[in-house]
This record gives structure tokens, C-alpha cells and sequence, in this order.
């Protein structure tokens, strides 16, 4: 198969939906050789804040030395994102070889058990992949809840549950115990489980450590945090857990909540360690000042400055706005706003109607998308409405002039639109990465 045929492929799957289960991707890899067996590193569920952990420990393992596979969810432009080694894409041709090579495994799966879906065929062809790829240590995100995520299959060592709030509630359930029963799913025996979760999801998780007889640091408690915010530098945390205290330690991504997430990171590395792993105190200072993470509060542009940030649940919405509000100043705001119909839209446009900014709804090209003029008829107030995120984007530039500030928010589907768009204006220079 070519590029392209694989990604028909695998893309066609879409149809089969989610089917919840691990029997599929277990088959799957029992055929492969089972080799995600010997893959050790860290697993990380939660609600926000997963992929910006996974960056995080990624480049602290990368800095220590290690060779690191990475499997973010989801992609923001191309496909071959999701699966990553040493923080480079899959080559296409290498995806393509991949799909073919596995194809026949599937077919036989599929007339076993029911076609496989398209995420449970990606996680056993990159676990697949990695083997062969000679990977030291995998940093692997849960794709939806934990318990019966295809990732679930996978037996890491050390497991992190960033947080827990309402998302995906048609599939893990609409209370935050529910949900964080689902999560934590993915603590195994004999491992760390760290987590920074908050009551009522709290217990639910504690219970699930306590039934595995397996520590659970939480944050808060065993980790203990103190930050600072260096606005357009991104933050700078002082980190003690039962290891150690780190201090001043510096992370790029902007945002306070980010924090949060270097503890997590932080006390998954001092987790690693525990289990032999060598990483100086060094590596992860270093590693942690590299992180880099698209598509997250992420600048793209500036004069005016353009923020792209995937939050798409009111609880990351919530933070992402709040960090706006912090760096813009005094600096005309213009949001550029897409959602995919399923999530909570009341609260989400409630969180922008309070920025009292101009809002520009955005066409997203994604099937689950809400329509623009849905969105701006639940908004309530005056608003603009695009029929492409280039058109969206062109007019919020316009409107906030060129000392402004151009949010682009709501959905990490418009976020990888909007990352598109950027890469085809040979205007865009942005120095540095955040």
C-alpha cells in the first residue's frame, strides 16, 4: 500500500465506531508476537492534560539518553504523529510498510472476533513498530477513559491519572466517580500509580491503588507543589515528592496549569527511577526546559500574536482562558471558536459570552463538528461566523490589528486546521517554541 491507500485503509475502519474491549487488540498482538510484553515507561490517562505530561516525559527521557516511543492522541495534522520515535513521526513510507505488513493480521482478527477498529489497529501496529524500533522506554496516552481503552493492554510500570472532570460522558459515564472508576482502570499490580485527581474522583482512584496493593502519590499530598507564572516564558515550579525537592524548575508551555503537569511528570520520572531507570537530576531540568507541545496554548503568529489551544471540555477550556486573560494585557482579544457537536457547548460558550471578546465561530472539517451558525445562535450575543477555519482565522487577524491577540480555541480537530493554515503563510515567523 501507498501513504494515502493505508490511511483509506485504516480510516475506512471509522465505520466499525468505538467498541469499547481489549479482546480485539489482544488478538491482534498475540498474532504480531505479543510484543508490547517487554515495553516498559509510563501510561497516562486522565481528562486534561495527558498530552502535555507525555511531552514533558518524553523529552526528559529523551535528554537522560534514552531512546523514547511516544504515542500522542490525537493527531493534529498528520496521521503519522501518533506514533513517534524520539519525538519524530513515523516516515510515511514506514506507516504505509507497517499497514501492509500487519493487513493480513487483521483480516484474520476480523473473521474471528468482528472487524478490529481503526484505534485498535493503530495501537498494535505502533506497539508493533516500536519493538522492532528498539525503543528504551514507551510514553503512551490513553486514547478514551482507561479500562477498556485498547491502550489497556499495555503493562508499563508507572501510571498517571492527570485529572478527572465531565467529557466522553456517552461512553465513561456522567458523574466524575463514573468516570474516574473507568480510569483507573489502568493501574496494574506491582507498579506506581501518581495521580493530581481531586475529591469526588479522589477515593475512586485510591480504592482502585489500595485493591491493586500498588503506592499512589497524589498531588497535594505526597507531592507538594509551588509556582510561578512567567507569562509568555511559561511557568517555574519548586516540585517535592517523597524522592526529593526539585527547584525552579523552568517548563516553556504557557499556562499555570501546566504545573500541575510537570509535578505529575516529575514524580513519573522519580517513579522510573525507582525501577532503575537512570535519569539525572540534570536530564530532567534539561529535558523539562525543551518540552514542546503543539497545539497547546502554542504560538503560531505574531503582530498579531495567534494562540492555537486544543482544550475542548469546559474544565480545559476553563484554564486555557484564564492563562489568556493573564497574557493579553490590555491587547484587543479575538476568539475564533469550533466544537464537535458532543460535547457541553452551554458551558463552553458560557466561558466565552464571561471573556466578553469578539467571537468568530468557525466551520471545522470533521463530521462530528457543530455548525457554525448552531453555535452562534446558542451564543446568544453578537457574533461572526466562518466557513473555513482560513476564512475565521484572516478576519480575527483583521479585527484584532496587529498589537492584538487572536485566540483559536474550542476543538484540537480546528487547532490542526489552524496549524495548517499557519504553515501555508509564508509570512509566519514565530522565534522560539512555547
Amino acid at each position: 500500500m501507498t501513504y494515502k491507500e493505508s490511511l483509506d485503509y485504516l480510516t475506512s475502519l471509522g465505520r466499525f465506531g468505538i467498541k469499547l474491549g481489549l479482546q480485539r487488540t489482544q488478538a491482534l498482538l498475540h498474532a504480531l508476537g505479543d510484543p508490547h510484553e517487554l515495553l516498559q515507561g509510563v501510561h497516562v490517562a486522565g481528562t486534561n492534560g495527558k498530552g502535555s505530561v507525555c511531552a514533558m516525559l518524553t523529552s526528559v527521557l529523551q535528554a537522560a539518553g534514552y531512546r523514547v516511543g511516544l504515542m500522542p492522541k490525537p493527531h493534529l495534522v498528520s496521521y503519522t504523529e501518533r506514533i513517534q520515535v524520539d519525538q519524530r513521526p513515523i516516515p510515511e513510507a514506514d506507516f504505509a510498510a507497517l499497514l501492509t505488513e500487519v493487513q493480513p493480521v487483521i483480516s484474520k482478527v476480523a473473521a474471528e472476533l468482528g472487524p478490529p477498529t481503526e484505534f485498535e489497529i493503530l495501537t498494535s501496529a505502533a506497539l508493533y513498530y516500536f519493538a522492532r524500533a528498539g525503543i528504551d522506554l514507551l510514553v503512551c496516552e490513553v486514547g478514551l477513559g482507561g479500562r477498556l481503552d485498547s491502550t489497556n493492554v499495555l503493562d508499563l510500570g508507572v501510571e498517571v491519572i492527570t485529572n478527572i472532570s465531565l467529557d466522553h460522558t456517552q461512553h465513561l459515564g456522567s458523574t466524575l466517580e463514573a468516570i474516574a472508576a473507568e480510569k483507573a482502570g489502568i493501574l496494574k499490580p506491582d507498579s506506581l500509580a501518581i495521580t493530581a485527581a481531586q475529591p469526588p474522583a479522589l477515593p475512586v482512584i485510591e480504592a482502585a491503588a489500595r485493591q491493586q496493593r500498588i503506592p499512589l502519590l497524589r498531588l497535594g499530598h505526597e507531592i507538594d507543589l509551588h509556582t510561578l507564572d512567567r507569562e509568555w516564558a511559561g511557568i517555574e515550579a519548586t516540585i517535592t515528592t517523597p524522592a526529593g525537592t526539585y527547584r525552579d524548575l523552568r517548563v516553556p508551555l504557557l499556562g499555570l496549569h501546566q504545573a500541575e503537569n510537570a509535578a505529575l511528570a516529575v514524580a513519573a520520572i522519580d517513579g522510573l527511577r525507582s525501577r532503575g531507570w537512570d535519569i539525572s537530576d540534570g536530564a530532567m531540568r534539561d529535558g523539562l526546559a525543551r518540552t514542546h507541545w503543539p497545539g497547546r496554548l502554542e504560538v503560531l503568529d505574531r503582530h498579531p500574536i495567534v494562540l492555537v489551544d486544543g482544550a475542548h471540555n469546559p474544565a480545559g477550556l476553563e484554564r486555557s482562558l484564564a492563562a489568556v486573560r493573564r497574557l493579553a494585557k490590555g491587547r484587543q482579544l479575538v476568539i475564533v471558536f469550533g466544537a464537535m457537536k458532543d460535547k457541553d457547548l452551554p458551558a463552553m460558550l458560557s466561558q466565552l459570552r464571561a471573556m466578553d471578546a469578539p467571537v468568530i465561530f468557525s466551520a471545522i472539517d470533521w463530521h462530528r463538528a457543530a455548525l457554525p451558525a448552531d453555535l452562534a445562535h446558542q451564543f446568544g450575543e453578537p457574533a461572526e461566523v466562518a466557513a473555513s477555519a482560513k476564512e475565521a482565522i484572516s478576519r480575527a487577524r483583521e479585527r484584532a490589528g496587529a498589537n492584538g491577540l487572536v485566540l483559536i480555541c474550542g476543538s484540537l480537530y480546528l487547532v490542526g486546521e489552524a496549524i495548517t493554515v499557519s504553515r501555508s503563510r509564508p509570512a509566519a515567523r514565530v522565534g522560539g517554541r512555547r
